[in-house]
């Protein structure tokens, strides 16, 4: 019965991994993973603690310090003199934005003894568009269209 259910054209590949196959090379790639991750680990511990054995002497001038400064928190990283490492670039950002939108939007001055001040941009732009952009006076304008037409290039002085 079993010759008369089966196609003449229809057959499988004998030559094909069996599912028996394809688990044991998955096994297989678990443990040669697991074995170079415990041998990394173990280089890992092996090269700090070398590090620590072989660290060069301090100066003698040089407080003695107990703590490990490679991964200092934000009150070590206080210590260490200008310019220092961001600790908080998200915050710093958000502070400098700040301090540029008060400018941007408040009165203030920029040096008083000298009687330099700033205001909102949006009363700045009010009054340009009432004032209009300053203009050069007419001899300027005049003396510099002379040049332009005499040295096109730009390439020096023009010659008379």
């Amino acid at each position: 019965m079993n010759e008369q259910l089966k196609h003449p054209e229809v057959e499988y590949e004998h030559s094909d991994l069996s599912a028996l196959g394809i688990l044991g090379f998955l096994a297989g790639l678990a443990i040669v993973g697991f074995v170079i991750h415990i041998i990394l680990v173990g280089m890992f511990v092996y090269l700090d603690t070398f590090t620590k054995r072989h660290e060069a002497a301090t100066s003698p001038l040089a407080p003695a310090t107990a703590r490990d400064l490679r991964n200092p928190n934000p009150q070590v990283a206080n210590e260490f003199p200008l310019p220092r490492l961001e600790t908080n670039e998200l915050g710093e950002l958000n502070d400098q934005r700040l301090q540029e939108e008060n400018t941007l939007n408040t009165y203030g001055w920029v040096d008083q003894k000298a009687g330099i001040a700033h205001i909102p941009i949006e009363r700045a732009m009010q009054l340009l568009a009432q004032r209009g952009l300053p203009v050069a006076p007419p001899n300027m304008q005049q003396k510099n269209r002379t040049q332009v037409v005499n040295n096109p290039a730009g390439a020096g002085p023009a010659r008379r």
